[in-house]
């Protein structure tokens, strides 16, 4: 029988539970596919389900996004073969040489796309395709207040945004990420750190002045601040916990901070239908085409060294997006835990 390497979780815990094993490769089932990635997507998701947080049974193979090749098609598969590239965001298991998954779950890659890129996009990308056209289209010469800013997910919305002519602020964990995100286009930033009165430094960020809207990834520790800088009606939009949970909040205290508006929305509701999914995928490529959007690769990573990746995420040590990289894959790195962001242009 082949074999593969994969990362695998026995036991809840830090990052050192992450250990890499052989196992029986996959077999395709109806309407199923084989992917043998070539770059795989690390994100704050795979790093609750290592600490326990998605309540998912032990053992298991973390992760959920990749690119790579087809390699083998189940009965019924009629959408792709062995050759074609595919990326996928929604697939548990993907920090393995091989993944199986729906035929359904997986989109086409184009030709002028690399496998890097479309590994480094397809989740975050997606996501900030939904938050701009379905949950909240800023328009021109309004304002966005976008948390994690110099983050994979972070510079995508910032990017789109800025294109759109509304007025970027940003939040980030230091002075290296403030040039990133100002790279990006926010317009004003602020450093927020464990040891900052986040609501001061947000009420000095926009000047007093209300902001339509708030994407928010961090969560906890700037979840009542950011409610406070919203313009009356403003919408406050809750994408992440990076920093946890957030603290209840009644429904009246939204109106006592202006009418607001409190959605905390998620892709898997954005991408139900197979024809939205490619749709958005469709539209992602073309914006990247087009400069619109730029995947910002923080790092690069051996699948073997994935708790080095998790503790850079995990401590916001990274800018942009981390891959992971399969000993056989043509893209993989050095063994040097990490490399400079870089960008299609």
């Amino acid at each position: 029988m082949e074999a593969m390497q994969a990362v695998v979780v026995e036991r809840f815990g830090g990052p050192e539970v992450l250990t890499v094993q052989d196992l029986p490769a996959p077999t395709p089932g109806p309407g199923e596919i084989v992917v043998r990635t070539s770059a795989i997507g690390v994100n704050f998701k795979d790093i609750y389900e290592r600490e326990g947080r998605a309540a998912k049974p032990t053992p298991f193979i973390p992760g959920s996004e990749a690119a790579g090749r087809v390699l083998s098609v189940g009965p019924d598969t009629s959408d792709f073969a062995p050759g074609d590239r595919v990326a996928f965001w929604s697939a548990p298991g993907s920090y393995a040489e091989q993944v199986r998954l729906p035929a359904r779950a997986a989109v086409p890659v184009p030709d002028d796309v690399s496998d890097e890129e479309a590994a480094a996009l397809l989740l975050q990308g997606l996501t900030a395709h939904y938050l701009i056209t379905s949950t909240y289209s800023a328009a021109e010469g309004e304002t966005a207040l976008v948390h994690a800013a110099a983050g994979g997910l972070g510079q995508l919305l910032t990017r789109l945004l800025s294109r759109r002519g509304v007025r970027v602020f940003g939040t980030v964990s230091t002075q290296e990420k403030a040039v990133a995100a100002k790279a990006a286009g926010v317009h004003d930033v602020v450093v927020v750190n464990d040891d900052t009165n986040v609501g001061s430094s947000l009420q000095d960020l926009v000047r007093g002045r209300g902001v339509d809207v708030v994407y928010d990834g961090v969560g906890r520790t700037t979840f009542e601040a950011s409610l406070k800088v919203l313009r009356p009606r403003g919408t406050y939009v809750l994408v992440g916990a990076a920093s946890g949970p957030v603290d209840p909040i009644s429904p009246q205290d939204l109106a006592a901070h202006g009418s607001l508006f409190l959605t905390r929305p998620t892709l898997v509701d954005h991408a139900t239908e197979r024809s939205e999914l490619l749709d958005r995928a469709h539209e992602l490529f073309t914006w990247l085409r087009r400069g619109d959007v730029e995947p910002s690769i923080g790092g690069r990573y051996r699948l073997a060294d994935a708790a080095t990746a998790h503790t850079a995420l995990q401590l916001r040590r990274s800018t942009g997006k981390l891959l992971l990289f399969p000993e056989r894959s043509e893209s993989r790195p050095e063994p040097a835990p990490s490399a400079a962001p870089t960008s299609r242009r």
